[in-house]
């Protein structure tokens, strides 16, 4: 099975994480496999706007920790993360600011992590009422990455992107909406149709106005985005570097609480 499906019909494309049994994680193929579709849609004329979600009970788990040296590691032995997100992750994210077509997050259950970056990077949030937000990465020992230590502040302020960040805690969808992280909140047994309509609205209207108010808003709001990610990518490196995120790893992957002492 694809760990990721493409399907266009009406000007509009699906993009569909598919994973489910593994609440749509990040591994080596999805990577693969969505910046391919972010390419191809970016490219595709006939494309005029983008649905991005989740296959099954999830949006996104975020990234695969079962995987997490999945394209190597460095001299020391550390999981190569550095690489993983300029070689993958980045073009994603870059792909799906700078296509010149709307993009629609349709966000079911958990989008956490790298989950969370790739629906903020969209234009567009519609998430379900059993949704949640999280920025994980406190949890195991690591920073923001995938662009989320410039979107959610972007949302949200500095004192709730701080909240997220610091205390790795879950945010539901209700306060999200409430925040500003996401556009709309909708029943769940609404969101796959509500999020087509609103797909369907965009790639009926007026393309080129779509992708200027898109270029404006990326110059006002998101210049030093190549900036940040390349800040992002040295410092996940850095941390894969430490005792607390080997410390994290093993406590994720035992089921325990985790014991961080600085390190």
């Amino acid at each position: 099975m694809p760990a990721v499906t493409l399907t266009t019909a009406d000007g509009l494309a699906t993009i569909e994480l598919n994973r489910p049994e593994a609440l749509n994680a990040w591994n080596v193929a999805l990577g693969d496999e969505l910046l391919a579709a972010v390419r191809a849609v970016a490219d595709d004329r006939a494309v005029r706007a983008v649905l991005v979600r989740g296959a099954g009970r999830a949006f996104s788990s975020g990234a695969d920790l079962k995987d997490v040296a999945g394209r190597g590691t460095t001299a020391e032995g550390r999981p190569d993360l550095q690489a993983v997100l300029e070689e993958v992750y980045h073009p994603i994210i870059v792909g799906i600011r700078t296509m010149e077509k709307p993009v629609v997050a349709a966000v079911n259950g958990p989008a956490v992590g790298i989950g969370l970056s790739l629906a903020l990077a969209c234009d567009l949030v519609v998430a379900a009422e059993s949704a949640y937000f999280l920025l994980a990465f406190v949890n195991i020992g690591l920073v923001p990455d995938g662009g989320s230590s410039l979107f959610v502040p972007a949302r949200v302020g500095f004192s709730r992107a701080a909240e997220m960040a610091l205390l790795g805690e879950r945010v539901s969808a209700r306060d999200a909406l409430a925040w500003g992280l996401v556009n709309r909140v909708v029943a769940d047994d609404a969101l796959a149709a509500e999020a087509e309509a609103l797909g369907r609205r965009l790639a009926e209207g007026p393309t080129r106005s779509y992708a200027g108010s898109k270029r404006q808003l990326n110059a006002t709001v998101y210049a030093r985005l190549e900036e940040q990610l390349a800040l992002e990518a040295r410092l996940q490196q850095e941390m894969a570097g430490t005792a607390d995120f080997v410390e994290g790893i093993g406590a994720f992957v035992q089921k325990r609480e985790p014991l961080f002492r600085g390190e």
